[in-house]
Parts: C-alpha cells; sequence; structure tokens
C-alpha cells in the first residue's frame, strides 16, 4: 500500500467497518479496546526498553500493536465526527504557541 493520508486512512478505516466489520463498536466498546491495545504497547515498551524480561507467552511487534492503537483512534474520531487532520493541525498550532520556549527552558531536558 502507498503511504496514505490521515483522511484516507479515515475512509480506509471507515469502508472497512461498512463492509468487514458490519458496524462500528459502541463509543465506549471501542475506548475499552484502545486502553486493551495501548496496554499491549505498553507490554512491549515494558519489556524491550524497561527492566521487565519477556516470557515465553509474550508475542508482540511494537509496529503492530501501534497500529491497532491508530486503528481505535480512527474508529473513535469516525464515530465522534472528528476530522483528524484538521484535530492534528489544531494541536500542533496550539503546541507551537503553548511549548515555543517551554521545552528549550527546562533545565531537565539538558
Amino acid at each position: 500500500m502507498k503511504e496514505i493520508s490521515i483522511k484516507q486512512s479515515q475512509e480506509i478505516v471507515d469502508k472497512w467497518i461498512n463492509e468487514v466489520g458490519v458496524r462500528y463498536f459502541s463509543e465506549l466498546t471501542n475506548m475499552a479496546i484502545l486502553t486493551e491495545e495501548v496496554g499491549e504497547v505498553a507490554r512491549i515498551m515494558s519489556r524491550k526498553y524497561g527492566e521487565q524480561s519477556f516470557k515465553k507467552s509474550d508475542q508482540g511487534d511494537l509496529a503492530d500493536e501501534l497500529a491497532d492503537v491508530f486503528f481505535v483512534i480512527i474508529c473513535l474520531a469516525n464515530q465522534t465526527g472528528i476530522n483528524l487532520t484538521e484535530a492534528f493541525k489544531k494541536n500542533m498550532d496550539k503546541k507551537n504557541i503553548r511549548d515555543i520556549n517551554r521545552h528549550k527552558n527546562n533545565k531537565k531536558l539538558k
């Protein structure tokens, strides 16, 4: 698959949900699924980059788990009528104003 925009991602997920997934789960169910997927990312991170060791039962691909998180975020955005491209642009504008010098002046980061 060639590179796709956030907007295209939202369209692809919506098409998949309607053709393969039958319908969206409720927003609350998707929030629970998102929490579960973030937990799977946390498990991999704690074992790969933290102090925990892998168990035989640990199978995990960080890229795949992050994609699962992204998929559920897209589902929630689609369900609630959020254009993620616009939301991301607005969020970056906010960060660029609010944090213009915040991190540069943080002595903990030097």
